[in-house]
């Protein structure tokens, strides 16, 4: 079959936002009303802060407020992979916080078990399955560096599996994969819209007061508080912390930081029996390649693949729209790829082609601060790898808006910023020459230009 004939039946939507456990939106806020902590945005961040918050004083009235549904942006869309990493990884920790990657591991695999306590305490049916990720090396020059890799986690403690050819093959089975590494303990496959879900329930159960579809609009000093204006009344809070990542932030000194850029992926037909025994995959890792254009990939609970990455998208201007959700060429690139890596799946359909927006900045972690004189505080630019770290984040702006020096508020990557991107058009200029290069990068051995190396010395660049 034609890899793009395989997309003629792929409907434009999420997959996971087709389920049909999706729950009814909440009203909206009409008129004013009063808080303790208003949280500002309904994806991973914002439930998170919101629940947390509870659970450390029930007493306290926390208002969240979203302006469309709760996890229809990136925390429903994205591939599932709740990793341990706070850090984008192990290798982007390495280079800009060695002293104390130590500790950022350490703190990262005690996140990574709350939110395994959290779904357990809270029944949150979102198909957790702690299975582990599999980095893949399709060219030689990766194989030797996922090989270093695993020799620097050793040194802090931590394990890798170092997988040949033949042994990887045995655990999923494709002619392109030449070796890998195997973090087994340090991922979990889940669900993303049913996590996103189970966290709306848990927080209406603990109290928390939601209003979907109200937009935050502005944001001012109100006496000894904050006040924010929404579609159809205002919001008066001691306390705001902001989760809305991707989108303009209502303190408009941090938007020089985060770059808005588009991700794509593709969801299978649920696979035969046959189907998934000509490519094994009987432990259900979730699996990615070294490129630096990658690919991800995982089975679904119903034995579907959803394949995704490669291309990264960004509009001049940084704006986010939803027409950029939809992007044919790169849904035909990422069918083709696919059955390249698995030829054995030739004529497997795609039911879904789907994209959006996630928030990027030039250290590819998240960063944290506070405005208004430690009154809001804020997280942002998880760099696609939030689902497990937006719960640090929220962590964080809780311990900031406390005014607590805890072990997170501690770290260097806390108390530290990345540098902000440049303005137009020399921003979408640097952004389309390191694409270029990465992608040079890629079918040259893995050697860096001058361009890369340059934004290595600087600290500044954008991932793929």
């Amino acid at each position: 079959m034609d890899s793009a004939r395989a997309l003629s039946d792929a409907r434009p939507t999420p997959f996971w936002l087709e389920d049909p456990g999706r729950p009814e939106a909440l009203p909206a806020l009409v008129g004013d009303t009063k808080c303790d902590l208003l949280v500002v945005g309904g994806g991973y961040s914002g439930l998170w802060t919101a629940l947390i918050a509870k659970e450390r004083d029930p007493s306290l009235d926390v208002v969240l407020i979203e302006g469309h549904e709760v996890g229809w942006a990136a925390s429903g869309r994205n591939g599932g992979f709740c990793a341990a990493s706070l850090t984008h990884g192990f290798g982007n920790g390495l280079q800009r916080w060695p002293g104390e990657l130590g500790e950022l591991e350490r703190q990262g695999q005690a996140n990574l078990q709350a939110i395994e306590d959290a779904v357990e305490r809270y029944d949150l049916d979102c198909e957790w399955e702690r299975t582990g990720e599999i980095d893949i090396a399709t060219q030689p020059h990766q194989l030797a560096e996922l090989h270093e890799v695993a020799e620097a986690v050793a040194e802090y403690g931590l394990e890798l599996t170092v997988l040949d050819a033949d042994q990887l093959r045995k655990q999923v089975d494709s002619p392109t994969f030449l070796g890998g590494v195997w973090d087994k303990d340090g991922v979990a496959m889940l669900h993303p819209a049913k996590l996103a879900w189970g966290l709306r329930a848990a927080c209406l159960a603990q109290g928390v007061r939601i209003f979907e579809r109200t937009q935050a609009t502005d944001l001012a000093e109100h006496g000894s508080g904050m006040a924010v204006r929404t579609s159809y009344g205002r919001v008066y809070a001691r306390r705001v912390a902001l989760g809305t990542n991707v989108f303009p932030s209502l303190v408009k000194r941090v938007r020089p930081y985060v770059v808005p850029v588009y991700d794509y992926a593709l969801m299978t037909e649920p696979l035969t029996d046959e189907q998934l025994a000509a490519i094994g995959w009987s432990g259900r890792q979730g699996l990615s390649d070294s490129a630096n254009k990658f690919h991800y990939f995982r089975l679904s609970a119903d034995n579907r693949i959803l394949w995704g990455g490669y291309d990264t998208i960004y509009h001049f201007g940084g704006q986010v729209r939803a027409e950029y959700d939809q992007r044919p060429e790169t849904f035909q690139t990422l069918a083709r790829q696919f059955f390249q890596t698995f030829p054995q799946l030739e004529g497997v359909r795609f039911t879904n082609a789907w994209g959006g927006a996630i928030d990027t900045c030039s250290r590819f972690s998240a960063f944290f601060d506070t405005a208004y004189r430690g009154r809001v505080a804020y997280a942002a630019g998880f760099t696609g790898l939030g689902v497990g770290a937006t719960r640090f984040g929220a962590e964080v702006m809780l311990d900031l808006l406390a005014g607590e020096v805890t072990e997170r508020t501690s770290l260097e990557m806390v108390r530290s910023k990345p540098m902000p991107f440049p303005p137009e058009p020399v921003r979408w200029a640097g952004i389309e020459m390191t694409k270029w290069s990465l992608d040079r990068s890629d079918r040259n051995g893995g050697r860096r230009n001058l361009w890369l190396r340059t934004l290595d010395r600087a600290g500044l660049g954008f991932d793929s």
